[in-house]
């Protein structure tokens, strides 16, 4: 189901020059800018990542969501064979600290550290500078508009596909 968010948004400046961008990215590219949404541990609350999947959807990205209480290396591992560019780990739980930096070391381990990893969600502004140490390329609260998530994520999913190449 596509068109919700966009339709809550309309409004919101730069939606459809967001649009534009994605479907840019896609021509360049070959393919869509592809995140996965994932929830870690024992957060079993979805409302929030469905929420987010749901207009990346509608804003032009391919969306994957990852089931309910993954660990970090099955998250990994599901990023890698669904061939995303990005990850993004929605979190209410306080699992932010050990789960979200253990998924960094294991894309690594299993040859994908080109997989950025982002996160989303109830994370106290205290322990941002050490998710950022971790490794997290992005950090978006509660109340971060998601056209402001989705060009931050683009960017940086452009940021690293230029330093490949």
């Amino acid at each position: 189901m596509t068109g919700v968010y966009a339709a809550a948004y309309d409004s919101a400046e730069g939606w459809d020059k967001l649009k534009a961008e994605i479907a840019d990215f896609a021509e360049s590219q070959g393919r869509r800018p592809r995140v996965m949404i994932a929830k870690l541990g024992q957060d079993g609350h979805d409302r929030g990542a469905k929420v987010v999947a749901t207009a990346f959807a509608d804003l032009g990205f391919d969306v994957d969501i990852g089931p309910l209480f993954q660990t970090p290396e099955e998250c990994a591992r599901q990023a890698i064979e669904n061939d995303v560019h990005a990850v993004g780990v929605s979190t209410l739980a306080a699992g932010h600290k050990t789960l979200v930096p253990a998924i960094i070391p294991s894309l690594k381990a299993q040859g994908a550290d080109d997989i950025i990893v982002f996160v989303g969600g109830v994370i106290p502004r205290q322990d941002y500078d050490f998710l950022y140490e971790s490794g997290v390329k992005g950090i978006y609260g509660p109340g971060t508009p998601i056209p402001a998530s989705a060009k931050d994520v683009l960017e940086q999913i452009k940021k690293n596909i230029s330093k490949k190449a």
